[in-house]
């Protein structure tokens, strides 16, 4: 298995569709790789359900849509137990969590009740109901779109559900270039799958195998724990999220085609991972997102960088 070759056909693949943002779809296969959900924030039009149902069509792994409404149920997602009279006995009928890629359209328009039914899938890969755990397929993956600009009517959502996204990333608006090639494009193409879930577990297990030095883990944590004692961040990173960061940082690793993390990879995508795990002290929600970065980039740049030694 070639990591670098495998997100290359995706990317290639997804760019059928999603015109000018490489980068977008190349952070999106590095969460797929590192079996992270991810949180897509946009304003709306910008083709966050098309890229995300994209990376769908591109494996051959099952896929569902939700469209999280206020009136979506917890046992919508996870399932429910019916009686069934023909059998006289109770029956188990799996909701839209037993898939392998879940697209939950508008993830802040369902109430808290609803959204909470994802933490335990989310983290733990599997499903409990009425005491009867269930385990997930795997891969496993949840790709959830929000609108941060219209708040009327959504329900923000809590900081446990935030920090069990490995990436919160936003589309942004396409280039010229970009927007033409969209135009003249017609109709979305059909595009078939270029990998399979055996591919996305091998590609797992190698990552999982990528080299990480004792002083780059230790420049990591260092970012990190700045986070927590920053003067203008009231909630800094969870260790959930340092696990996160050399995670992708692996991943990027393994694309760039090194068997081993060095401090640019961390620099690299600190930035996409860590952000929506902060508070910011004294600003309302609009503006978390931007601060977040701006005192990351700080960070980033104060703290010292491992120097190899010869």
């Amino acid at each position: 298995m070639d990591i670098q070759i495998l997100e290359q056909k995706l990317r290639d693949n997804i760019g059928l569709v999603i015109k000018g943002k490489d980068d977008v779809i190349r952070k999106i296969v590095i969460c797929l790789i590192c079996s992270g959900h991810i949180l897509l924030e946009d304003v709306p039009g910008t083709g966050k359900t098309t890229l995300a149902k994209a990376l769908a069509r591109s494996l051959d792994c099952d896929f569902k849509r939700v469209q999280f409404t206020p009136d979506l149920l917890p046992s919508d997602l996870t399932g429910v137990n019916f009686y069934n009279q023909k059998l006289g006995e109770f029956q188990f009928k799996k909701g839209a969590l037993f898939t392998n890629i879940l697209l939950g359209d508008e993830i802040n328009r369902a109430t808290p009740r609803t959204q909470s039914s994802l933490l335990e899938c989310m983290e733990e890969r599997q499903v409990s109901v009425d005491g009867q755990t269930y385990p997930l397929k795997q891969p496993f993956l949840v790709i959830a779109t929000q609108n941060p600009i219209e708040i009327q009517g959504t329900f923000p959502l809590p900081e446990a559900q935030l920090d069990r996204f490995f990436m919160r990333l936003s589309m942004g608006y396409p280039d010229l270039i970009s927007e033409i090639a969209m135009l003249q494009r017609g109709e979305e193409q059909l595009l078939t799958p270029v990998a399979s879930a055996q591919d996305i577990a091998e590609a797992q297990r190698i990552v999982s195998d990528i080299k990480v030095s004792g002083p780059v883990k230790e420049y990591l944590v260092n970012l990190v724990n700045a986070t927590r004692s920053h003067e203008k961040i009231r909630l800094g990173v969870s260790p959930r999220g340092s696990l996160a960061l050399m995670k992708a940082a692996q991943a990027l690793a393994a694309i760039e085609g090194r068997d081993y993390v060095i401090p640019d990879d961390i620099q690299q995508i600190a930035l996409d991972v860590l952000p929506h795990r902060i508070i910011c002290k004294g600003h309302n929600i609009m503006q978390q997102g931007d601060l977040a970065k701006e005192y990351l980039r700080q960070i980033i740049t104060q703290t010292p960088v491992p120097i190899e030694r010869r």
